[in-house]
């Protein structure tokens, strides 16, 4: 049952919601690379507009009198434009859940990835090829291959590094002045060809990294999701120790049928309490006597299968086995009754508890529309632990249980009372019944 829970490969409505968050989390990675890329070339606009103001007389011989102040912003503003676009579309298509094309995000590794070809064009005819390539411009590429890793595609990295490294050969060959020696090796093309693999080999890189970091993006949001589910599955009330517990189970929780302690709890007048109380006050008491409650079935090892108005119930054995059921339940109603009678000393509103429980075995799953499914457990056993809660008002006591819970655990039962063969309402037979407290 919870196989499919934990394996969304067998679940379409949670691979569906899987993909569409992991979609989310690349489109905000996204986000943060062209936000990073966007300051990087304003740190660049700036230096270029600092260097021309404080240092003229350098720019002008590194550019042998050639340099344009106008010619940085030029290049980089309508970069700058794009990455402007690329942010709103994204903006957008998180808030319509819509992924971005395939072509799109190959365009914009194409755009941002030939910004250091102009530069380099740019640069050329004022520095000469060889002082150019030779600058800063080659060293450009390795910004945009380092800033793949954060789009979590190996493809669009090595297709950052391709890009680069295609480019800087085109101009590093189209650009090379003639040799003064014809047979030299230092412009051959296998020379020229050699240096340009670099790029390649750092987007090849690139792409493992963000493959590496989309694995553990797809790990992370796997284990959110299966808490979500099983969080839903069980209702707001399960511990964290059993959702860990659940987790840390999958694939061996096959199988529908359990053996599980079934408790009902009921509080004991507490309707006709509640028309002498403003709703503010019943709710709030409520939440008290509740918050107190669950936390104990929770420490005890059981899970409150849902609340049932002024009462609620609760399962110990499901949905994960456990031999030492009965004596899990017994415990926690127990302490139940203790910590009621210390939280009703603190309180102008003293309430009184009752508690059924037994033993048995549960058909357990997941019960509802195709919509909304809830865990449950059916059978004869929940119908009898429901009548044994109310049979408190016949004896006037707080705890009982069925013979089935005493013959589970009769050494640590010496103080039960047997009542003897109780009529039990929807039954032919009498069933022997034990008084706790």
């Amino acid at each position: 049952m919870l196989n499919a829970l934990l394996h969304q490969s067998h679940h379409p409505e949670l691979s569906a919601e899987f993909r569409r968050a992991l979609t989310r989390e690349i489109m905000r990675t996204e986000r943060q690379r062209i936000v990073v890329l966007m300051a990087t070339l304003l740190l660049i606009l700036v230096f270029t507009v600092g260097a021309t103001l404080l240092v003229p007389q350098q720019l002008e011989r590194l550019f042998h009198g050639q340099f344009k102040p106008w010619i940085p912003f030029a290049v980089v503003l309508p970069v700058l434009a794009f990455e402007c676009v690329a942010l709103l579309a994204i903006r957008w298509r998180l808030k319509t859940g819509r992924d971005i094309p395939v072509v799109a995000r190959y365009l914009s590794a194409l755009v941002e990835t030939s910004l250091p070809s102009f530069v380099l064009m740019a640069q050329t005819p004022m520095m000469g090829s060889t002082a150019a390539l030779g600058f800063i411009g080659p060293m450009m590429y390795f910004l945009f291959i380092i800033l793949s890793t954060m789009r979590l595609d190996f493809w669009l990295s090595v297709f950052t590094g391709l890009v680069a490294g295609t480019e800087l050969f085109a101009i590093s060959y189209f650009s090379a002045p003639p040799p003064a020696d014809p047979d030299s090796p230092l412009l051959s093309p296998l020379f020229l060809l050699s240096r340009c693999v670099v790029p390649l080999i750092a987007g090849v890189l690139a792409g493992t990294v963000g493959l590496r970091l989309r694995r553990q993006f797809e790990a992370s949001i796997a284990a959110a999701s299966a808490r979500d589910q099983i969080t839903n599955l069980f209702g707001q009330h399960v511990s964290p120790q059993v959702v860990e517990r659940l987790l840390a189970a999958g694939a061996e929780m096959a199988g529908d049928t359990h053996s599980v302690a079934v408790m009902f709890v009921d509080i004991r007048g507490f309707t006709a309490a509640a028309r002498q109380r403003s709703p503010r006050q019943v709710v709030e008491r409520l939440d008290a006597a509740f918050a107190v409650l669950v936390e104990i079935v929770d420490r005890n090892g059981g899970i409150v299968n849902k609340f049932l108005g002024d009462g609620f119930l609760a399962l110990f054995g499901a949905p994960l086995e456990d031999a030492q059921a009965s004596q899990r339940a017994v415990a926690a109603a127990r302490e139940m009754l203790i910590a009621m009678e210390r939280e009703n000393t603190n309180s102008d509103w003293p309430l009184r508890i009752g508690i059924g429980l037994h033993i048995g075995d549960v058909v357990a799953g997941n019960i509802g529309s195709p919509r909304r499914k809830e865990y449950t457990v059916i059978g004869d056993t929940v119908n009898l632990a429901a009548r044994i809660e109310a049979l408190n008002k016949d004896f006037g006591s707080q705890l009982l249980v069925s013979d089935a819970v005493h013959r589970s655990m009769p050494d640590q039962l010496a103080d039960a009372e047997p009542l003897g063969e109780v009529p039990i309402r929807g039954y032919d037979t009498p069933l022997a019944m034990w008084r706790l407290a």
